[in-house]
C-alpha cells in the first residue's frame, strides 16, 4: 500500500497548479468581475453560469449545486479520482516528484488505478505511432495517403499503428512496469488461451483522449481483409473510457470551440482531420455511439450555451444518416445552441468532400444551411403521400408529437407554424393547437409518474435523491434580512481580504453572527487562528479555514463566500469598516434588549446587587453603541 504523500508536497501541487487552468480543460470560463471567473457548471445542468472560480483564492464554487473547493477537490470530483490519485496527476503536470511519509518515492505499482490506466494508454500510443513506420504498416500508410493525410497529417493526430502479432503490445507494456490485471483493465489486452493478447491488431490507431487531454481509449479501423472483426474496433468500457462521455478530437477542438462558440459534429475519425486540415478546427465526432446527453453536457460547458452558439451537425445523405440527424434532433433542446445540419452534394462526408473538391468545399459545407428541426420535420414529411387528406393527417400526427416535445412555448409555436406550411394545412391554428394538446397530453402523463416538476431536482437537474439533514438551514432564505446580509458581506471579507478587517475581525464572537451557518463559518475561521493568519499566508488560512469545516454543508458555505463577489463597488478600508460596525453595533443592541427583557421577566423578583449589575452594563453597552455610531471602526 503506498505511504501518504508528504503534506509539504500536496501544499506544493496545489500552489503550482492555477485552478483556473485546470477548470478551462473542461468548460469555459468568462469574466466575472471581481477577479473571479464563471461558466456553466459540470456537476449539475443549468441554463446560466452559477459555477464561479477564484484565482487568487485557488477555489471554486457553483451557487446552484452548492459544490466547491480547491483544485484537488474539482479534479477529484469531475473525474473520480481518490485524493492521492488526484495528487499524482497534478504533481504529473506541475513536473514535482512527490514523497511518501511511509513508504518513501512512490514505486509505479503504488500509483492510482486511474493514473496507471492512462500512463498504459499514453505507452500504448507512442507504440503505435512509432508502429506506423514500420515496413508492415505500409497498408496502413496507403490508406491515410488515399485519404489525402500525409505523415504530418498523421502526426498531428498521433495516427498510429497496431501490428499484426498476438502479443507485441502487451510484451511491450510488460516492459514497462504494467501487470497483466492492469492491462486487461485498460482494455488494451484481452484474455488469450495462454495469457493476455492486444485486442488490437493489424489496424489503423487513432488514440481518443479526454477533454483534459489524456488518453483513455482507442478508435481502431480495419485493413485488411482477412481481419474478420468489425469495419471499426473501439476500446470496450474501462474504468477510463465510457463512450457516451467521449468526443474524438475535443482535446484539440475545445479551444476554438469555446472562442467560437461553434461546434461542428462529424461522424468519423477520418471527418475530424479533414475538417481540421480543411480549417474547421471545432470539429468532433462520437466514439461508436450515436449523440447523446452526455455528449451535449460537454459540449453546452464549452459553448456556455449563450445567444450566439451553433452546433452543426453533418450527416451522411443515406438513410443512416438521416436516423442519426432526426436521434440528434430528440436532443435539440438541451442546447441553447441554435442547431443545424450540413449535407454535402452526393452523400459524401467531409473527408471525401475534402479529397473530390479540396478545403474551401469542407469550409463551405459547415456554414449554417438548414436548421435541424425544419430538416428533421421535412424528413418525417416526406415519408407521406401530402397530396391526400389521409397523407396529410398521418404526417401531421407524426411530426405534431415531435414539435409538441419541444419545451419553449414561444419556441414551439414557431416551429408549429412551419409544420403547417410543409404538410399544406392552411389553418396553421389547427396545427398550433394540435401540438399544444399533445404537449400537455405527455406532461400529464408524466405527471402520473410523479410528474416533471415533481421528479427533477432544482434548475431541472437530475432527480434528487434523499440526503440527510443538514445541520441549519441555508443562508439563501435568510438573504432578506439586513443583518444576515451584513454578516455575509463581513465573513467575505474576512475569508478574501482579510487584511482590511484584521485585528478587529477576530475579537468578534461566534454568537456575534445571528444565522447558524455564518456562526459556524466564524468558528472555523477562529479554528484556523483567525482572519490575522490569512494576512501572513491566503492559501495556507483558506486551507486551514476548509479543514476546520466540521462537515461537507460548512466547507461549500466556506468556499462559497471566498468566491462571491461583494455587493460594494470600492473594496476598501472604508467598506470593511462600514460592515465591521454593523455586525458589532447589532449583536451590542441584541444584548441590551436581552438584559432588558430579563429584568422586564423579573419584575421585583430581582436581587438589588444584581439589578445594579445589569442596569450598569445596559448603560456601559449602551454607551459603546453611542460611540460606535459616532466614530465607527475607529471606536472598535
Amino acid at each position: 500500500m503506498a505511504g501518504r504523500i508528504n503534506d509539504d508536497d500536496v501544499k506544493a501541487v496545489r500552489d503550482a497548479v492555477p485552478i483556473d487552468s485546470v477548470v478551462s480543460e473542461y468548460l469555459q470560463l468568462r469574466n466575472a468581475g471581481g477577479g473571479n471567473l464563471k461558466g456553466l457548471c459540470p456537476f449539475h445542468d443549468e441554463k446560466s453560469p452559477s459555477f464561479q472560480v477564484s484565482p487568487s483564492k485557488g477555489l471554486f464554487h457553483c451557487f446552484g449545486c452548492q459544490e466547491g473547493g480547491d483544485t484537488i477537490a474539482f479534479v477529484m470530483k469531475i473525474d473520480h479520482l481518490s485524493f492521492s490519485e488526484t495528487v499524482e496527476r497534478l504533481a504529473a503536470k506541475a513536473g514535482i516528484t512527490l514523497r511518501y511519509e511511509e513508504g518513501g518515492y512512490n514505486p509505479s505499482h503504488q500509483r492510482g488505478e486511474r493514473i496507471r490506466l492512462i500512463e498504459a494508454h499514453q505507452a500504448a500510443a507512442e507504440f503505435y505511432v512509432r508502429a506506423l513506420e514500420s515496413p508492415e504498416a505500409e497498408i496502413g500508410r496507403k490508406f491515410l495517403a488515399e485519404r489525402g493525410f500525409d505523415q504530418d497529417a498523421a502526426a498531428h493526430f498521433r495516427v498510429g499503428y497496431s501490428p499484426a502479432g498476438w502479443d507485441h503490445l502487451t510484451r511491450y507494456l510488460r516492459g514497462k512496469g504494467f501487470s497483466d490485471k492492469e492491462l486487461i483493465t485498460s482494455g488494451l489486452s484481452q484474455d488469450g488461451r495462454r495469457g493476455p493478447i492486444d485486442r488490437f491488431r493489424g489496424r489503423l490507431m487513432w488514440p481518443i483522449s479526454d477533454t483534459a487531454g489524456d488518453v483513455v481509449g482507442f478508435g481502431a479501423r480495419k485493413l485488411r481483409d482477412d481481419d474478420n472483426g468489425p469495419k471499426y474496433l473501439n476500446t470496450p468500457e474501462t474504468p477510463i473510457y465510457k463512450k457516451s462521455q467521449v468526443l474524438y478530437g475535443i482535446d484539440l477542438a475545445k479551444k476554438d470551440i469555446a472562442k467560437a462558440s461553434r461546434a461542428v459534429v462529424v461522424e468519423g475519425y477520418t471527418d475530424v482531420m479533414a475538417c481540421h486540415l480543411a480549417g474547421v478546427t471545432t470539429a468532433i465526432a462520437t466514439c461508436g455511439t450515436a449523440f447523446g446527453n452526455d455528449h451535449i453536457k460537454i459540449l453546452r460547458r464549452l459553448l456556455m450555451d449563450n445567444g450566439s452558439a451553433r452546433v452543426i451537425f453533418t450527416f451522411d445523405g443515406d438513410a443512416a444518416g438521416q436516423k442519426a440527424a432526426l436521434r440528434a434532433f430528440e436532443d435539440d433542446q438541451k442546447f441553447a445552441a441554435e442547431t443545424y445540419i450540413a449535407i454535402a452534394p452526393d452523400g459524401m462526408d467531409p473527408c471525401d468532400l475534402r479529397l473530390v473538391k479540396g478545403d474551401d468545399s469542407v469550409r463551405d459545407l459547415v456554414e449554417p444551411r438548414t436548421p435541424l428541426f425544419e430538416f428533421a420535420l421535412r424528413q418525417i414529411v416526406g415519408r407521406y403521400d401530402l397530396e391526400t387528406p389521409a397523407g396529410r393527417a398521418a404526417a401531421l400526427d407524426e411530426a405534431a408529437a415531435v414539435v409538441a416535445k419541444i419545451k419553449t412555448s414561444s419556441v414551439q409555436r414557431e416551429v408549429a407554424v412551419q409544420l403547417a406550411g410543409l404538410v399544406g394545412i392552411l389553418d396553421q391554428e389547427f396545427v398550433v393547437h394540435r401540438v399544444a394538446q399533445l404537449a400537455r397530453w405527455a406532461r400529464d402523463k408524466g405527471g402520473e409518474r410523479g410528474g416533471p416538476q415533481g421528479a427533477r431536482g432544482p434548475r431541472g437537474g437530475a432527480p434528487q435523491q434523499a440526503a440527510p439533514a443538514p445541520a441549519f438551514s441555508g443562508p439563501a432564505l435568510n438573504l432578506r434580512s439586513p443583518a444576515h446580509r451584513t454578516e455575509r458581506e463581513l465573513l467575505k471579507l474576512a475569508l478574501q481580504k482579510p487584511a482590511l478587517v484584521s485585528p478587529a475581525f477576530d475579537a468578534y464572537g461566534v454568537d456575534e453572527f445571528t444565522a447558524p451557518p455564518y456562526a459556524a463559518v466564524r468558528r472555523c475561521i477562529e479554528e484556523a487562528g483567525g482572519a490575522e493568519q490569512g494576512v501572513v499566508d491566503d492559501r495556507a488560512y483558506l486551507g486551514a479555514v476548509l479543514d476546520a469545516a466540521p462537515d461537507n454543508t460548512v466547507r461549500n458555505l466556506v468556499t462559497e463566500l471566498a468566491v462571491e463577489v461583494f455587493h460594494g463597488k470600492s473594496i476598501d478600508e472604508t467598506y470593511a469598516g462600514m460592515h465591521l460596525v454593523h455586525v458589532r453595533l447589532r449583536a451590542v443592541d441584541r444584548r441590551i434588549a436581552d438584559v432588558q427583557s430579563s429584568l422586564a421577566r423579573l419584575g421585583t423578583n430581582v436581587a438589588p446587587q444584581d439589578l445594579a449589575a445589569a442596569q450598569n452594563e445596559v448603560w456601559v453597552l449602551q454607551q459603546y453603541a453611542q460611540t460606535l455610531r459616532a466614530h465607527g471602526a475607529a471606536a472598535l
